[in-house]
Order: structure tokens, then sequence, then C-alpha cells
């Protein structure tokens, strides 16, 4: 997200911003940083909030107040916002060449990362330093693209910052790790996921949004997916069940026949996710028993969400097995449906 001017939007992530400020402040920057934390939470826009903040730091040094936002009108911000900023380079993944919905290609070649040597042989032009940022690093092409990355990691050119961003960076070459300072981000509190569920989506009225805070579980990328997929009336379903059971499984029936359409596979797998969630948020207000109950019901869901996905399981039968771990939480014990176990190899 961002603004008018092109300055990335920021909600949350003060710690990480401090570390990155208090290293920008005591002028001993490293030169690279790996930015790290689950997906959908905000990586992205915070490197390229942070870019913009130590280019704009680069040519006007102690101008600004010293935080990660930039204030309107900010002709760094401007330029960033529309991809003419001589100093800074982005890589992600491009759109395949024979693609005409613009599919992108699995991974971040190395001819990518070689197309920036012309880059990092001149001098920087408006800053004292030059930006790059990789969205992600985990899908840099490997070995060629990860190894002459780590050319430039090992040897950096002077006044050149790398941001990386990193779903999961234990899959890194240890190589890269190590020569990267990590902030980690973490997920969104709620008030943070307000501000920036209320922002992506000005239309949504308060009930909508407390949905997607919730189903979100601190990630508005992954809440914006439920909007997407219109997930709050399944949302609300579920909750349903949890609250009231379902002795007549008549709402896991529905929920089942909805999601085992063709159509609905990517509902049918924000579902997935889902479940695992309703639970371990009723989970929280329980105790002895009963929170034994969700903890139990959480741990079966996790398993059959897992299992359906790795041994493509039927979607109906599943969807009635998850519900049924569901309406447990109202102490509703679910018989066994005969559906609700006929789960069978796609």
């Amino acid at each position: 997200m961002t603004s008018a001017t092109g300055s990335p939007m920021l909600h949350g992530h003060e710690a990480a911003a401090d570390a990155l400020l208090a290293a920008m402040r005591g002028r001993a920057l490293h030169h690279a940083w790996l930015i790290t934390g689950p997906p959908g939470i905000g990586k992205a826009t915070f490197a390229r909030a942070a870019a913009a903040r130590l280019l704009v730091e680069g040519a006007e040094p102690g101008v600004l107040p010293l935080r990660l936002a930039l204030p309107p009108g900010n002709r760094t911000a401007a330029l960033l916002g529309a991809g003419a900023h001589p100093d800074y380079r982005e890589l992600r993944r491009l759109p395949k060449k024979d693609s005409k919905d613009g599919e992108l290609a699995r991974s971040i070649t190395v001819d990518q990362v070689r197309a920036l040597a012309p880059f990092l042989g001149t001098m920087p032009s408006m800053s004292s330093r030059r930006i790059i940022v990789i969205d992600s690093a985990d899908e840099l092409e490997r070995p060629g693209a990860s190894n002459a990355l780590l050319k430039s990691l090992e040897e950096p050119p002077a006044d050149t910052i790398f941001l990386l961003v990193s779903h999961a960076p234990g899959r890194l070459l240890p190589t890269i790790r190590s020569r990267c300072r990590v902030l980690r981000l973490e997920p969104l509190d709620d008030s943070a996921m307000r501000q920036a569920l209320a922002q992506a989506l000005p239309e949504a009225d308060r009930d909508e949004i407390g949905a997607l805070v919730g189903a979100g579980a601190g990630s508005p990328g992954r809440a914006l997916r439920y909007a997407e997929l219109g997930m709050a009336e399944i949302d609300d379903a579920l909750h349903a069940i949890a609250r009231d059971g379902d002795p007549t499984t008549s709402r896991r029936a529905k929920l089942a026949k909805a999601l085992s359409l063709k159509a609905a596979q990517p509902r049918y797998e924000a579902f997935l996710d889902r479940v695992p969630g309703v639970i371990a948020e009723a989970a929280q207000d329980r105790r002895g028993p009963a929170l034994q109950v969700a903890l139990d019901a959480y741990g079966r869901a996790r398993d059959v969400a897992g299992a359906a996905r790795g041994l493509s399981l039927d979607a109906g039968g599943t969807v009635l097995e998850l519900g049924g771990l569901v309406a447990r939480l109202a102490g509703d014990a679910p018989t066994q449906h005969g559906a609700d176990l006929r789960r069978t190899r796609g």
C-alpha cells in the first residue's frame, strides 16, 4: 500500500523500525538486512519504506525527523512511487514472456541479478546511497541467482544497502544469511490490523473489518485474501457452529456443498487455513476440561487440513469432518456421520 505521493503506508512494526533507525543514527549501518516474518504481515512494504528513508537520509542527512514514514509531498517518495529513482532497484519475479494473464515466473533469475552490475558499478546520483530490495529472497533461482547475489554480499560495493525480504530464511543459503543482519517482523496487533484493513477496504463496514481482523491473525495480506474470497460468510458459519453446535449436521452440510464445487477451490483452501484458527481463538477463553476439548480439536484440525492438501482428500468429507471438530466447542458431540469419515483420495 502506498500513499498518493508513493510513500509506503506502514502499520505496526515499530520495534523493527526503531532498530533500523538506531543503526542509521549510529552511522554504522550494516550493508545487508534480512527482513523476516510470517507471510502477509507487510515485510515488503516495510522494506520499501526503509529504502525510501535510507535514500532520503543519504541525500539530506539530519533534515527530517528520525522516523521511518516520510512526510507528504516528499520528492524521494514521489520518485520511488513513479519507479524513477536512479539510486533504487528492486528484484522480484517477472511475468512470463508468453503469459497472457500476467502469470509470474517461478523465480528471480540469475540474469536479473547479473543485470544489477551496471547499477552497482556507478556512483549514486541523488543520494549518497544505493538501495536494492529483493522481494523475496526465497524466490531466487538456485544455485545461479543465489550465488550471484552472494558475490555482491561478500564484497559489497561502497554505499550500497541490500534489503532482503524472506518468509522462510531457513531455506536461504547459510552464506547469504550470515552476511545479513536480521530484522524480525511480528504479526500485527488488532489495532494495527484495523488501520491497515480500513485503509485497504474503505467501503467495508465495522463488522466486516472486525471479522477480517480475526481471520487475518495478524496478517493483513491473509485478511485481504479472505475478503477477496468472500470468507466473511464462511467465518460467520464457523462461529455459529462453535457457539450453537450442529446436532443435525445441516450447517456443516451447507458448507460442504458450497466448498465442494470446482470453482470454490480457492475458498476451500482458505477454509482449511481458517478452521484451526477459529478453534485456537475459542481456546483462549477456556479453562480445565473445556480447554482440553479445544486443544484436542485444534490438533486434529491441523492434521486433517494438512492431510487434505497432501493427499487430495474429498473436499465435502473434509469440510464435514472439520466442521464437526468446530462443533465440539459448543459441547455438541458430533456423530460419526458417514460423510465425516468417507474421505477418499482424489
